[in-house]
């Protein structure tokens, strides 16, 4: 098994911008209202959300990892891209340093956004389209919210 790296494109009828500010910049307080079952908690737990930030992701009852920590690597607020890496928790099985994560919302022609996510990491490719299942259905759950509260993250 060596490294692969993985891109996943998830459309959306909600802008760039709206979705970048919901998704990346108040995912902290946003995922665990929206998908409370998958995301329980997210704590800033080092700097203060920028480039070298460190965040622990507490995952709902019930699922199969406990916790991941996530380095804040990058975030481009004029361009809508986040760039982390998970450095720690369960979730990395003990077999990897890290996973390495950017996302870039561009916008869709006709309107709304294409949410684009590339991962390196190594891992089976049955893991990775669980995880792209699992992500897919995060960007529809915020969708469907910010498309319920139009007034919000504009």
């Amino acid at each position: 098994m060596g490294v692969i790296t993985y891109e996943m494109e998830v459309p959306t009828s909600v802008p760039p911008a709206r979705i970048f500010k919901a998704f990346v910049l108040d995912f902290d307080n946003l995922f665990p209202k929206v998908v409370p079952r998958a995301i329980k908690s997210c704590e800033l737990v080092q700097g203060d959300g920028g480039p070298g930030s460190i965040k622990k992701v507490t995952f709902g009852e019930g699922r199969q990892f406990k916790y991941v920590l996530h380095k804040v690597d990058g975030i481009e607020k004029e361009n809508f891209t986040y760039n982390y890496s998970a450095i720690e928790g369960d979730a990395l099985k003990d077999k990897f340093e890290k996973i390495c994560f950017e996302t870039k919302f561009e916008a869709a022609p006709g309107g709304g956004t294409i949410c684009k996510s590339i991962g390196d990491t190594e891992i089976k490719e049955e893991d990775i389209k669980a995880g792209k299942e699992r992500s897919a259905g995060m960007y529809q759950a915020v969708e469907a919210y910010l498309l319920a509260n139009p007034d919000l993250y504009n």
